[in-house]
């Protein structure tokens, strides 16, 4: 039998937002489980949403550099021991050059960089990691774009394709490009769409979801549909283009892609994004 300490319940407790006595009461149950107390929780519908533990924060910056031409951007995050050093003006270029030979480069960057991370090590007097990258260039007529947030804490990169070159010169395709940046940034979303949303996760969620519903006095089509509508919110709330639009609620993400395609008169897409957070 696994020994519950207090910093386990209280995790559990961040997780789920459930009362100290039920975490302990799950994690007693799943000899000290995380992961299958979450799922108890979950079925008991006293946790609505399992929101997974950030993993240990570590210090650093993300930036992003792009080409003169802008077809092409790259995104590092590097990290450091102390917050300190992470202001400090001689980190934050050392960042930038970092982004700069992600950009330049296609070997993997911190090979690229190694020599002179291991300068800058001697310099600091603190550990510092390149811990990774990315690199996005515009395949056919679209545009990529980065966004930096909370001083190098979140990045995100994104690639929109587009049918008309003259789209990429709109005023409306532009600001669409950047608020989806924003929105990815601001609401973390799992997945694009619902395409490639993993089978084993639908299934997961659709056990849950069938557990909360044990035990009502209602026909099995009906609770199917029940929990139809709890997949479907599910999908809202996690892929991207389904996502009600953070600026403007009466809008999700599709319907805002297909406002400005009209405006345009031309074909908008997105063709892929990812999102970095410090530590995750």
């Amino acid at each position: 039998m696994a020994q519950i300490t207090a910093a386990d319940v209280n995790k559990l407790r961040q997780m789920t937002g459930v009362s100290m006595m039920e975490c302990k009461k799950a994690l007693t149950e799943t000899d000290g489980d995380v992961d299958a107390a979450v799922k108890i929780l979950r079925e008991r519908g006293v946790a609505v949403a399992a929101k997974r533990a950030e993993k240990e924060v570590k210090q650093g910056v993300i930036a992003a550099k792009a080409s003169a031409d802008g077809n092409t951007i790259a995104m590092v995050e590097v990290n450091c021991e102390t917050d300190f050093v992470a202001k400090n003006a001689d980190f934050v270029a050392f960042v930038d050059t970092v982004a700069q030979a992600a950009l330049d480069n296609d070997k993997d960057v911190a090979e690229v960089m190694a020599d002179d991370l291991s300068a800058f090590i001697s310099k600091t007097g603190e550990n510092v990691k390149i811990r990774r990258s990315e690199k996005f260039s515009v395949a056919g007529t679209g545009k990529v774009a980065s966004y930096i947030h909370m001083g190098g804490k979140v990045g995100v990169l994104l690639e929109v394709a587009c049918g008309k070159a003259e789209t990429l010169e709109n005023a409306e395709f532009v600001e669409m490009v950047k608020d989806i940046t924003l929105q990815i940034a601001a609401v973390s979303p799992k997945w694009l769409d619902r395409s490639v949303v993993p089978e084993a996760d639908i299934a997961a969620e659709r056990e849950i979801y069938a557990k909360q519903m044990e035990g009502q006095n209602k026909p099995a089509n009906i609770l199917e549909k029940i929990i139809d509508g709890k997949i479907n919110k599910f999908f809202t709330e996690n892929c991207l283009v389904d996502q009600v639009f953070v600026k403007d609620g009466e809008l999700t993400i599709t319907k805002l892609i297909a406002k400005v395609a009209k405006a345009c008169g031309d074909e908008i897409k997105i063709v892929r994004y990812t999102r970095y957070q410090l530590g995750a």
